[in-house]
């Protein structure tokens, strides 16, 4: 059976049209869908209508597994349990300018990065579409707040699921659901050079992360598996495009990891490559991932290497750490049990 909240209006449409029901129904089902409703709960659908749904599709949902809460910031991290036994992780955080939530596009991942908790089991499958939206719907649900800006920066390589990525991003800007500003949405790669492209012509007011991590392929390659295949300068070329067709600047993701990448002779790499980019770096002491063998590098480092990017001209922050006691922080996420 179809699952409704991985339609977009327009499949909608056409299913509802099926049915001999008129078009306008499909965008009275497509609203109560992302306000999280049930079928019984759309008053403003014919009984017989409300019947016929329930008999030919389904409205995917997520069992909400686990909560926790971190004791010192709020930030809570969600257990969704899928309906084939798998299990995603996603993150709601709070900030000055309102709720945050970070979600996955994959159980698991391939990609392999060698500081990741998110890799270690592998990859289990992508996610729907509508299993990525029901992340969203359910945290909103369970917190009883609104949810304005979106990360996809969970588990998985968004750009590994590229398909249901994209068409997630259409729902939830879609004006009669979510209507979440493009803007408010950045989707996280680990750098796969022909999604980058691809991305660029087909969703260029969303935000685009890069998880950078090295400025050379040597310990790049290291670290990141993936840059075996796409070097540093064939991403950089792929941003440079991004930047061109979206006129939006780019965020570098560099985990700062002690005695690694956080050296001196790093800093000045960095800068070499960065020099003259539309760009900004967030810079993330790594939170700490057992059996990885790495460590992190101190704060007073990452400090001290915002400073110099900053002095430099390169725009820098080094990102404001969230949920670490729950493991919630970036690169924490990992599928830790099944469903059932």
């Amino acid at each position: 059976m179809n699952d409704l909240r991985s339609l977009t209006i327009e499949e909608l449409e056409t299913f509802i049209k099926e049915l001999g029901e008129p078009k306008y129904r499909a965008h009275q089902v497509f609203s109560w869908i992302h306000k999280g409703a049930h079928f019984d709960e759309m008053l403003n659908l014919p009984k017989t209508l409300r019947s016929k749904l329930a008999e030919v599709s389904h409205i995917g949902r997520l069992e909400i597994l686990n909560v926790q809460e971190s004791k010192t910031d709020g930030t809570k991290k969600f257990l969704f349990g899928l309906e084939d036994g798998d299990a995603v992780e996603a993150v709601f955080m709070k900030y000055k300018y309102g709720n945050s939530i970070c979600i996955s596009s994959q159980a698991g991942c391939r990609m392999g990065c060698k500081f990741c908790a998110s890799t270690r089991n592998g990859l289990s499958r992508n996610l729907t579409a509508g299993e990525m939206l029901s992340q969203v719907l359910e945290a909103i649900s369970e917190t009883g707040e609104p949810i304005g800006h979106i990360v996809v920066m969970g588990t998985g390589e968004p750009f590994d699921n590229y398909e249901n990525l994209s068409k997630f991003l259409k729902l939830v800007h879609c004006e009669e659901g979510l209507n979440i500003s493009n803007r408010n949405i950045t989707v996280s790669t680990c750098g796969i050079v022909p999604k980058i492209y691809e991305f660029s012509k087909d969703h260029p007011k969303v935000n685009l992360a890069i998880s950078l991590h090295a400025a050379t392929d040597e310990k790049r390659s290291a670290m990141m598996p993936i840059n075996n295949k796409y070097p540093i300068e064939e991403i950089m070329k792929a941003v440079k495009h991004y930047t061109e067709e979206s006129g939006r600047r780019i965020t570098f993701e560099y985990t700062m990891v002690s005695g690694v990448n956080d050296g001196d002779d790093d800093l000045a790499l960095l800068k070499t490559l960065l020099k003259g980019k539309l760009c900004h770096v967030n810079l993330i002491p790594l939170n700490k991932v057992e059996g990885t063998g790495f460590d992190p590098a101190s704060r007073k480092r990452a400090e001290e290497f915002c400073a110099q990017l900053e002095n430099s001209g390169i725009p820098a922050t080094v990102r404001r750490e969230l949920g670490s006691d729950i493991d919630a922080a970036c690169g924490q996420l990992r599928l830790k049990s099944k469903a059932r």
